[in-house]
């Protein structure tokens, strides 16, 4: 069955756009990509004294199942360099899924919808272009709505 998933991409370690785009690459190879924020350059949140991020998100309709695209996720990561050794630390890439159609998954290996999309900006801005009227699907609000809660903060520049 065709899901819709909506997966963030993140990168504050070497070219990052050339990481953010080797990562694409690799993503359509997991479905139809069916849609692509523009990239957006932001704060790093929780562990600050890091690089700046750069950060989109894209729309994937695929076959697989929510388990089977995290694993292919956590492979595309292993594959262009990410190592786990510090949680929230710089990293070459960083994927996640944020939205899988409207489902709800809470599992020792996957939480989706992703536990903190609601409160992060450099998720939000780069969603609300693509989707702005997905509904997350366990606060019943849309992106856009979300986007419009969050407070002051988390400095967020379109940059392409």
């Amino acid at each position: 069955m065709l899901r819709l998933a909506y997966i963030s991409l993140g990168s504050n370690l070497g070219d990052r756009a050339s990481n953010l785009e080797h990562a694409i690459g690799k993503l359509a190879s997991l479905g139809r990509i069916v849609a692509h924020s523009s990239i957006y350059e932001t704060e790093p949140v929780d562990v600050t004294s890091q690089p700046w991020f750069l950060n989109c998100v894209i729309a994937l309709d695929t076959e697989l199942a929510a388990s089977e695209l995290l694993s292919n996720l956590l492979s595309i990561e292993q594959a262009m360099g990410r190592i786990r050794s510090i949680p929230k630390s710089a990293r070459i890439i960083d994927l996640d899924i944020l939205l899988y159609g409207d489902s709800v998954i809470d599992t020792a290996d996957l939480t989706v919808p992703h536990t903190a999309m609601h409160s992060r900006r450099f998720v939000l801005a780069p969603l609300n272009e693509i989707a702005p009227d997905a509904v997350h699907p366990l606060r019943h609000k849309t992106v856009a709505q979300l986007l419009a809660e969050l407070p002051e903060g988390q400095a967020v520049q379109r940059v392409g």
